[in-house]
């Protein structure tokens, strides 16, 4: 029986909306696997910046400017990444964006903004990246970051949820599909996790009383995330695809 292989050595890895949070955090952990990196977000600094961070830690990075959104965008991104490392072989789909508004007050423009970057951004970047696999024989993985909120829902974020949702069935009916080429689509699904962006609210009495209603009655931290990415980015997972890892505390199992 042979160990299990989490390394990334020989493997370059796209990380969308790696500017800030959860792909920030993500991209030093893969290139210390092994992988070389390709950091994708439309703030071109804060990528320079963790561009520098990974290769001054003996890493390979590339920052490239990419809006998700924006086919032409992500097409020049792949273009840059290939001249620099060769096809992608892992896509982490990362860019996301959450707007707080009751269904009542959710405009059009907020509406399409919201679905425009979780799902069909989601969507372009996956399809672009599976396109350069299969014409060059990769077997590739792709990892959608969906959320608890694609499986359960709150109020105020039912644009959020709705894009979530999506996302989760996109990575189910790509991973269908794609599983012909011998690339394998799965999904992460993180709960409620700390972040410096949420940290005030979690101190407020509503917040208390959100992590009382977790089955683990605590927050996650984004390093919880962090064995799942790994798992489906490496070769570790090449029996899975079409998986939806839930990484939430047990919300999406708590009690109604």
């Amino acid at each position: 029986m042979s160990d299990v292989n989490f390394s990334l050595a020989g493997k370059v890895v796209l990380v969308t909306g790696a500017s800030s949070g959860f792909g920030q955090r993500f991209a030093p952990v893969l290139a210390r696997q092994g992988a070389k990196l390709v950091v994708a977000a439309r703030r071109r600094d804060p990528l320079l910046a963790l561009e520098e961070e990974i290769e001054s830690d003996g890493g390979r990075c590339l920052a490239v400017t990419m809006d998700v959104a924006d086919r032409h965008s992500i097409v020049e991104a792949y273009n840059q990444a290939e001249a620099a490392f060769g096809c992608v072989d892992v896509v982490v789909n990362n860019a996301g964006i959450g707007l707080s508004n009751p269904v009542l007050g959710i405009t059009e423009e907020e509406w399409d903004k919201v679905l425009d970057t979780n799902l069909k951004g989601a969507f372009l970047v996956a399809q672009e990246g599976a396109r350069r696999m299969n014409e060059q024989g990769k077997h590739g993985s792709i990892i959608n970051i969906a959320s608890v909120l694609g499986l359960r829902v709150t109020s105020y974020l039912a644009h959020y949820s709705a894009s979530k949702a999506g996302l989760i069935q996109l990575t189910k009916a790509m991973a269908l599909e794609l599983a012909d080429y011998g690339i394998r689509v799965n999904a992460i699904c993180p709960g409620y996790i700390l972040t410096d962006i949420n940290r005030d609210y979690f101190e407020t009495d509503g917040g208390k009383r959100m992590i009382q209603r977790i089955p683990q009655k605590q927050l996650g931290e984004i390093d919880d995330l962090l064995g799942p990415l790994l798992l489906l980015a490496s070769d570790a997972s090449k029996y899975m695809t079409g998986s939806v890892i839930s990484v939430d505390g047990g919300h999406a199992v708590s009690k109604l």
